[in-house]
């Protein structure tokens, strides 16, 4: 076998895993109801507003001269 018929079927492969993995993203992103969206966004929204004031240079500067 010649090296380019390898090259070709290990890039044919590639492709193919590359379709499968996409495919099942997108099968697990559109099985969410809109409610569901809903209410993970609200909680990374309150994770990222927690995460934010617990991080804020200004609470701690306060105590500074």
């Amino acid at each position: 076998m010649r090296w380019w018929k390898v090259v070709g079927l290990a890039g044919l492969a590639g492709v193919a895993a590359t379709g499968v993995v996409v495919a099942r993203a997108e099968r697990r992103r559109r099985a969410y109801t809109p409610d569901e969206i809903r209410s993970r966004l609200h909680a990374r929204i309150d994770d990222a507003v927690a995460d934010g004031a617990a991080s804020s240079p200004g609470a701690e500067s306060s105590d500074r001269a």
